[in-house]
């Protein structure tokens, strides 16, 4: 490659670090084309999966501060750019690899920060946003109800205590 090829290519590679809520680094060695296209395909619409130089990936993540993945670009590497919801596409290349032992998941990063391998699989492990969304959204909805139940008692109670007192002052009456 001419060194202004190169530029342009740490340049574009920048612009997805930057854009991209997580990226997670896997090494594809011994995976087909078609293994491949079903990997990307398995992603989503949220995902890109690219193969990338290492060396112009190490300066890439230099200059947005991810640093720490230099030390993973090594090797045969593929990088998924991840925008929006990282568990999905950690779930997708968990499975994958379940499925196709030759693909292995190296390390990612994620709001800047870095994940390792079992960083990677706990993240795979999480329940998707919207149902997480939907549990504490009940949670909240029962403590409400409770709330109220407790709310209403003590007023009732109150109620029947005086209504039992005046009847009780009835009979002595």
């Amino acid at each position: 490659m001419a060194r202004s090829d190169k530029v342009a290519a740490v340049a574009e590679l920048v612009e997805r670090f930057r854009a991209s809520d997580a990226v997670l680094l896997t090494e594809y060695r011994g995976l087909t084309v078609g293994q491949l296209k079903q990997l990307r395909r398995g992603l989503g619409d949220n995902a890109s999966y690219a193969v990338v130089k290492n060396t112009l990936a190490r300066l890439a993540a230099k200059e947005v501060g991810l640093d720490f993945l230099a030390e993973d670009l090594k090797g045969p590497t593929a990088i998924a750019f991840v925008s929006g919801e990282p568990v999905e596409a950690a779930k997708a290349l968990r499975d994958f690899a379940k499925e196709n032992p030759k693909l292995v998941l190296k390390s990612g990063a994620m709001d800047g920060a870095a994940l390792s391998v079992e960083g990677v699989k706990k993240l795979a492990d999480l329940e998707s946003r919207e149902v997480l969304l939907a549990k504490a959204a009940g949670a909240l909805k029962g403590k409400m109800s409770q709330a109220a139940y407790a709310f209403n008692a003590l007023p009732s109670k109150a109620v029947r205590t005086i209504d039992a007192l005046r009847e009780k002052q009835g009979e002595a009456a």
